[in-house]
C-alpha cells in the first residue's frame, strides 16, 4: 500500500506538501494540487483518518450515541445518520445508552477520547446541566429527541404532547369515548408528554382518563403483551388502547386476538413511530409516524456543519411534530366520522 512517502516522491514535492494536500490545507498551488491528488488516486493511496486526527487533531468521524441497536426505531435513526455521513466520507462511531445514566455518560466520553468533534447523541438519563456542559465543550455536540431550552439551537426533537394529542383526537373523532393506554414504565419525558397530551386532548372532549386506564411496562412487543393481559384482568371496559410505540401496540393486538377479542371490531388499537413493523401486523397497524429519519439527517448535517466552525444560531429551534397514519387497526363508531 502506497504511503505519503511514496506520494512525494512521485511527484517530487515535499512530505509536507503532501501532508497540506491531504489535510485540504493554503500555500499549495492548484496544479501541483491536483497533479499530486491524480498521483494519489493512481497509487491507491488511503489518508489514515487516525493519523489525520492526529495532525488536525479533528476526528474524521461523526460520534453517535443510542438508547440502543437492535431497535427498529433506532435502526431508522441510525440509517438517517449514515446517508448524511456516506455522502460526506465521515466515518461514523456507534454506541449505546441504554437509557442508564453511567453507559451513557461512557459512551460520550469514549467518543471524546477519539477527538470527535462532531456528536449526535440521543440521551435520556443524563441531566440537563451535564449535557450543557458537553455542548459547551464539543463544538458539534448535537441532541436527538430532547429539547433542553439552554442548548435548544443544538436540539432536534418531537413534540410528544402535540403526539399525544394528535393520536387522542383521532381516537375520539372516530367516536371512541373509552380510552386505554399502554405506555414505557421508563421514567423519561417522552411516555410523560404523551401521557400529558393524551389527557389533555380527551379532557377537552369531556373524556377522564383515569390511572386505572393506563398500564406501563417494557417499550417492546412483551410489554405490550404484558400491559394489555393486566388491562384485561382488571377487568376494565375500553373500545380502544392508545399504544406507546409500535413494538407495544403489535403486543396489545396479539393478546387481545389469543383472547378472541376482534381488531378493530372489538377494540382498536393505534401505535406511535411508523417503523416497518407497522405495515406487516395484521391488521395493518394505523399509527402516528415519527419523521426520526429526517430528523436524524438534519441532526448530523448540524453537527457536522457546528464542528466545521458555524456558529448555532440563537434563536433557532428544530422541533418536529408527528402525524397520523391511517391503516386497519382502527375503525369508526362514529358513522359521520372522517
Amino acid at each position: 500500500m502506497a504511503t505519503i512517502k511514496d506520494i512525494a516522491k512521485a511527484a517530487g514535492v515535499s512530505l509536507a506538501t503532501v501532508s497540506r494536500v491531504i489535510n485540504d490545507g493554503p500555500k499549495v498551488g492548484d496544479a501541483t494540487r491536483e497533479r499530486i491528488k491524480k498521483i494519489m488516486e493512481e497509487m491507491g493511496y488511503r489518508p489514515n483518518a487516525n493519523a489525520r486526527a492526529l495532525v488536525t487533531r479533528r476526528s474524521a468521524s461523526l460520534g453517535v450515541v443510542l438508547a440502543e441497536l437492535q431497535d427498529p426505531f433506532f435502526a431508522t435513526l441510525a440509517h438517517g445518520i449514515e446517508r448524511v455521513t456516506r455522502a460526506k466520507n465521515v466515518q461514523i462511531l456507534m454506541s449505546s445508552g441504554s437509557i442508564e445514566r453511567a453507559t451513557e455518560l461512557k459512551a460520550i466520553e469514549t467518543l471524546l477520547e477519539h477527538r470527535c468533534e462532531a456528536m449526535v447523541v440521543h440521551s435520556k438519563a443524563l441531566d440537563d446541566e451535564l449535557l450543557i456542559e458537553f455542548a459547551r465543550q464539543v463544538p458539534g455536540f448535537v441532541l436527538i429527541n430532547r429539547y433542553i431550552p439552554e442548548i435548544g439551537n443544538r436540539c432536534v426533537w418531537l413534540d410528544n404532547v402535540i403526539g399525544g394529542r394528535t393520536m387522542a383526537r383521532y381516537i375520539v373523532g372516530q367516536g371512541h369515548r373509552k380510552v386505554a393506554v399502554i405506555s414505557s414504565k421508563y421514567q423519561i419525558e417522552d411516555p410523560r408528554d404523551r401521557i400529558h397530551g393524551i389527557r389533555d386532548e380527551l379532557n377537552d372532549s369531556g373524556i377522564s382518563l383515569p390511572d386505572s386506564h393506563i398500564e406501563f411496562s417494557t417499550p417492546d412487543q412483551e410489554g405490550g403483551e404484558m400491559a394489555t393481559q393486566n388491562l384485561l384482568a382488571k377487568g376494565k371496559d375500553f373500545s380502544a388502547i392508545l399504544a406507546y410505540n409500535d413494538a407495544m401496540a403489535s403486543g396489545a393486538m396479539t393478546v387481545l386476538q389469543d383472547h378472541n377479542i376482534d381488531v378493530p371490531n372489538a377494540v382498536s388499537v393505534i401505535g406511535y413511530d411508523d417503523v416497518l413493523l407497522a405495515k406487516y401486523c395484521r391488521p395493518k397497524l394505523t399509527t402516528l409516524r415519527y419523521p426520526i429519519e429526517v430528523m436524524a439527517m438534519r441532526a448530523a448535517e448540524l453537527a457536522l456543519r457546528y464542528a466545521a466552525g458555524e456558529k448555532p444560531e440563537a434563536d433557532i429551534t428544530f422541533k418536529y411534530a408527528p402525524t397520523i397514519v391511517k391503516r386497519e387497526s382502527v375503525i369508526s363508531m362514529d358513522p359521520n366520522a372522517a
